[in-house]
């Protein structure tokens, strides 16, 4: 079940605004433990209109409370806007075709966000790799020039020599008769004149002299072409970074499109009957208006007293109103779109809160199933390249200077 707005005022303020106060504050302790679905509403105030026509749309009614409150000054704002439709109806068949585009285009999209998301992976895979690869040649720099050569000769054996299959350094010296010798000695060797001295024979030597050469070469060039795909990298981590917000942003419109579209479960409602043309909206406005005591009192509003009090947080007027239209949709002629007439209750309920109650207010509405659904649009586009963020922005902001020769 989900908690209404006037029942998540009652958990703010379980004293002032829920009429169960005692009984909840004794069973959950503490206003913040109390669940808002089991609070019962009670406003400061609370007035009620009906307002009953078929014949006349229900748009005007929702328009003149909506500038009505704006003429009083109020900040005002949507909070709840839910719709169920008969199975029977028309209105039913063509929301639901709607509701299914957007859906499908909104799926594509994401299709291509998680294609991007792969690629963004595999990119910052590779850039560590090339990380650890270049940390031997900043080490070749540094006092480490032993322990960098000797890694990079593992990186050459590993990587390039054992493209020769059987007759790789490694393929040789572990399978074949004699050459036991061969990963000791290439280790050991930092150029061809540290083989002629070596205490081995013909055989090993005249395979040992041009594998050095061939390593001394690679050492050269390898850097160079290492560091220029390492900024290529970067680049494109970059561009698919830029790719995947891109596709993130184009997904949310019709994400939130597929869900404004769906219709609220109706339940047991008896207004809805399957055959029937008919129609339930509800919508809840919230206005709110800051109060200055000094001039409430002024105006005869609050006590005298008040003039002088000093006040460490602000207050707010906030007016409540809940609409609840039952209608009958009609298609307007020759258009694709549909009026509504029939009966609208409207409900004015009436509080004061303070800046504090007002900010937990927000917290419990964010919190409250009301925003489950977009929580999932801006998981399903927004979390995932989130927690990767650190790493990419460790790439991205990286100083070119650290890596360049």
């Amino acid at each position: 079940m989900v908690a209404s707005i006037a029942q998540i005022m009652g958990k703010i303020n379980p004293k002032k605004y829920a009429e169960n106060a005692n009984a909840l504050l004794k069973k959950y302790g503490s206003a913040a433990n109390i669940p808002a679905e089991e609070v019962e509403e009670k406003p400061l105030s609370e007035h009620g209109l009906v307002y009953d026509s078929s014949s006349e749309t229900l748009e005007p009614v929702y328009f003149f409370i909506l500038d009505l409150m704006n003429d009083f000054k109020l900040d005002t704002e949507k909070i709840v806007d839910n719709f169920s439709s008969s199975p029977g109806s028309g209105h039913f068949a063509e929301l639901g075709q709607r509701a299914t585009i957007m859906q499908q285009q909104g799926a594509k999209i994401l299709g291509d966000v998680n294609t991007v998301l792969r690629s963004v992976l595999n990119i910052i895979y590779d850039l560590k790799e090339f990380r650890i690869r270049l940390s031997h040649y900043d080490d070749m720099k540094a006092d480490k020039k032993e322990a960098a050569i000797l890694g990079l000769k593992q990186i050459w054996m590993d990587k390039v020599d054992i493209t020769k299959g059987n007759s790789s350094i490694k393929a040789m010296a572990l399978g074949q008769a004699g050459f036991q010798t061969l990963i000791d000695a290439f280790l050991f060797s930092k150029d061809v004149k540290d083989v002629d001295k070596l205490d081995l024979n013909d055989r090993v030597k005249r395979i040992l002299r041009p594998r050095i050469l061939e390593f001394n070469d690679w050492l050269e060039h390898s850097e160079k072409e290492l560091r220029k795909r390492y900024e290529l990298e970067k680049a494109y981590l970059k561009s698919q970074v830029n790719s995947l917000k891109l596709y993130a942003r184009w997904a949310k419109p019709y994400l939130k499109a597929a869900q404004q579209l769906e219709m609220k479960e109706s339940g047991r409602e008896p207004a809805l009957v399957k055959a029937f043309n008919t129609i339930i909206l509800e919508l809840t406005l919230i206005g709110k208006q800051k109060i200055n005591p000094k001039e409430e009192a002024l105006s005869g509003a609050l006590p005298k007293e008040f003039e002088k009090m000093k006040f460490k947080r602000d207050y707010f007027f906030c007016t409540l109103v809940e609409f609840r239209f039952r209608g009958i949709p009609q298609r307007v002629a020759q258009q694709s779109h549909y009026a509504f007439g029939g009966r609208a209750e409207i409900t004015f309920k009436a509080y004061v809160l303070n800046s504090d109650e007002l900010k937990k207010f927000e917290e419990e509405l964010e919190a409250s199933d009301v925003n489950d659904v977009m929580k999932l649009i801006e998981g399903s586009t927004g979390e995932s390249l989130e927690q990767m963020q650190d790493e990419i922005n460790f790439f991205l902001e990286e100083k070119d200077s650290f890596w360049r020769i």
